[in-house]
């Protein structure tokens, strides 16, 4: 199953995708209707879909669909950094012995399908490709034991980077903040359906085609597991809250020359059994 987040009659709408359609099923939640979905049995959705169908209202080719990021409106966006030990070493890092925590805002996501911006400030944009965890229900203090009982599914994310803003202070948050930067999608995968925690999933970048980042995600120092227990020891998650696990080596700011991203680009993002994430790259539109 998948599914994925579309706009119909100027509302956020979750549906359920399969090949190039898109069902539109109704509303559970007020507030977190993807995360609801997601943590439906089989059979409760498989009775949604054969409802849903009986209106041909409910039906949209997924081609033509607007579609939005996956999870439109998060409460909660928190990102892990340095959670490859590749990845620390290329950007000059020691293995940490703590996770690189910080935060993403909801206006810095993009759909997929939708332009990445490479703001008018900076042309040091850069990609980094990641998997997302979405939070499915309220949890506080997690254990290894019952971690896994809070994911809802996983999805792809690109956590687009400034990389000079990124440096400009010892905070991470100015550079992974700017409008339009960080995609999230296409869909999302409900969790039952992949590895526990999605350890051993296949994780790559290609930039206009060739392969920037090489993985996978049983490589990470913090899996899954650790990092929702590290996070629920000081904050309570909710139920549409999105986890990014960090990115492998292969990033464009430690190559050599650096490789960034320009407009006319086109860059994926592609996890194992979850799918491919694509997104142009446009300039920012200049001042008028």
């Amino acid at each position: 199953m998948k599914f994925a987040t579309f706009e119909q009659d100027g509302r956020a709408v979750t549906g359920w995708v399969e090949n190039d359609q898109l069902v539109a099923l109704p509303p559970l939640s007020p507030r977190q209707d993807m995360a609801a979905w997601l943590m439906q049995s089989p059979d409760r959705v498989a009775q949604a879909v054969q409802q849903a169908r009986r209106d041909a209202a409910n039906l949209a080719p997924l081609s033509k669909a607007r579609l939005l990021p996956a999870v439109p409106q998060p409460g909660k966006i928190v990102c892990l950094g340095l959670n490859y030990a590749d990845h620390a070493a290329e950007g000059g890092h020691a293995k940490p012995d703590y996770p690189s925590f910080f935060m993403r805002g909801a206006s810095s996501l993009v759909a997929h399908g939708a332009p990445m911006v490479r703001p008018r400030v900076s042309g040091k944009f850069d990609f980094e490709a990641e998997l997302a965890v979405v939070v499915g229900r309220r949890a506080r203090h997690l254990t290894a034991g019952n971690a896994l009982d809070a994911v809802a599914g996983y999805t792809c994310f690109n956590d687009g980077s400034l990389r000079d803003y990124q440096r400009k202070t010892s905070q991470w948050t100015i550079g992974k903040n700017f409008d339009g930067t960080g995609a999230l999608g296409p869909w999302v995968v409900p969790a039952s359906e992949l590895p526990p925690g999605a350890v051993g999933l296949k994780i790559q970048s290609r930039l206009n085609g060739a392969v920037m980042q090489s993985s996978d995600t049983s490589l990470m120092l913090s899996p899954v597991v650790e990092a929702l227990c590290l996070l629920t020891e000081a904050m309570t998650l909710e139920p549409g809250d999105v986890i990014a696990m960090g990115t492998p080596s292969g990033v464009g700011h430690a190559r050599q020359p650096p490789v960034w991203m320009k407009a006319g680009d086109t860059i994926e993002v592609e996890i194992e059994r979850i799918g491919i994430l694509s997104n142009p790259v446009v300039d920012e539109p200049s001042v008028r």
